[in-house]
């Protein structure tokens, strides 16, 4: 495809998400049945524009001064993927497949845009204006630097299993990705965030990936399933088990000692969790359906560890999924922390005396984090807090409370909250 194709491709994508509040993969999925013609390269490079577009909608529109889906596509093409002003008027003038020639409004903003450092720290930022006081909570004056972390490309991060190999022969493994050590933990590796209108390596597709020697994991889930400290030889349930991730990283952990139970409310969520599970070598694992009646019943308070990652707003993923960030509404977040009160309820239930419950979200926002835990806390004294980490390279990222927060802007991972709750004997 030209440029002008993929511009106009680019915009007819964002406008299906805006107007019909699709996913980006379904609406890239609808565009690309209906571009039959488009090689893997051109579907790379519009959802790769179509992701950065969502990642900074609000600095966009300030730097152009136009909020419009156009204005966007063109910021993002030559502000961040520093395409020259020429390109892009060749691109949008392209008579067969342009959008349409540029306007001397869009020529000017492009060359003299408005200057960010004027703008809210919503805008600098790139999040909703009722979002503003929350994130002011945790990250006060910095607020805006922090969330415009989030609004960068992610890297690809990887677990290595080490029930099947060790970080070494990992990293030859992947020597085509030039993976690298990202420090924090010792079987992590990483995968640079690709540049602009590239795609990520397929990590996939390498014959160690289907042999299991790793998972495909952001480092900052990994630091939260190692809170859950020495599990060897323990009874471990994954309560919130989705598709399994850091139920493999617990099960590593373990490396085939103890049991390890994966449960969800989602039936389907676990369809792929025992297939991965083989996958890695993994022994000791059972995964407890609730098509199954009273699936649970016979863990009641024998848990040394029950494992909560909580459903939450996402907001610590927002890297990866940025058009869930303008899908996020005050009444969904009200939601999301009622189910947060009832799996942490649920969750105490199976910890046995003197045994640990890990909770998890992959959000940043107060009202999922901390607030919960201090309404558990009260509805249950019989648990309190522990210190998440006592690792030298984690300790940092410690609040006052000593509950782990990782963002992209101090840690260098996705967003994640982990607080560790004992119950006294």
């Amino acid at each position: 495809m030209r440029d002008g194709g993929r511009l106009t491709a680019a915009i007819e994508v964002m406008t299906e998400i805006e107007t019909r509040h699709k996913p980006v993969r379904l609406a890239m999925k609808n565009w690309g049945e209906s571009a039959r013609y488009a090689g893997s390269k051109d579907r790379a490079f519009i959802s790769g524009l179509v992701l950065d577009v969502l990642r900074r909608k609000r600095s966009l529109a300030w730097k152009m001064g136009d909020d419009s889906l156009r204005a966007a596509v063109l910021g993002v093409l030559h502000f961040e993927w520093d395409w020259p002003i020429e390109r892009l008027a060749e691109a949008a003038g392209d008579e067969v497949h342009g959008h349409g020639p540029l306007t001397d409004a869009e020529l000017q903003a492009l060359a003299a845009p408005r200057d960010l450092a004027d703008a809210p720290d919503a805008v600098r930022g790139d999040y909703a204006d009722w979002l503003d006081a929350s994130f002011a909570r945790i990250f006060g004056a910095d607020r805006a630097s922090q969330m415009a972390a989030l609004a960068e490309r992610a890297p690809v991060d990887l677990r290595v299993n080490t029930i099947k190999t060790d970080p070494a022969r990992a990293l030859k493994a992947l020597t085509p990705f030039d993976a690298q050590p990202p420090g924090l933990l010792a079987n992590a590796l990483r995968v640079a965030a690709p540049a602009a209108a590239e795609r990520s390596g397929a990590v996939e597709a390498i014959p160690q990936f289907s042999k299991g020697w790793f998972e495909i994991q952001d480092l900052g889930s990994q630091v939260a399933a190692s809170a859950a400290g020495d599990v060897k030889g323990k009874q471990v349930l994954d309560l919130c088990a989705g598709g399994g991730g850091k139920t493999l990283a617990l099960a590593a952990a373990m490396n085939n000692t103890g049991q390890i139970y994966a449960y969800d409310s989602d039936a389907r969520r676990l369809t792929d969790t025992i297939r991965r599970g083989d996958r890695a070598g993994v022994r000791n694992l059972q995964v407890r359906t609730p098509l199954n009646p009273e699936p649970l019943k016979d863990l009641v308070a024998k848990m040394d560890v029950v494992f909560i990652d909580a459903p939450c707003s996402g907001t610590g993923s927002w890297r990866r999924h940025p058009d869930t960030k303008w899908r996020l509404t005050p009444e969904t977040l009200t939601k999301r922390q009622a189910d947060q009160d009832l799996v942490l309820n649920d969750g105490a239930g199976f910890v046995k005396p003197g045994g640990r419950m890990i909770y998890v979200t992959c959000s940043v926002l107060p009202e999922e984090d901390e607030d919960r835990v201090a309404a558990f806390l009260e509805r249950h004294p019989e648990f309190a807090r522990q210190p998440a980490t006592a690792e030298t390279e984690l300790t940092p990222f410690l609040t006052p409370d000593g509950d782990l927060r990782l963002t992209p802007r101090s840690s260098g991972t996705d967003g994640f909250y982990v607080s560790v709750l004992e119950k006294q004997k």
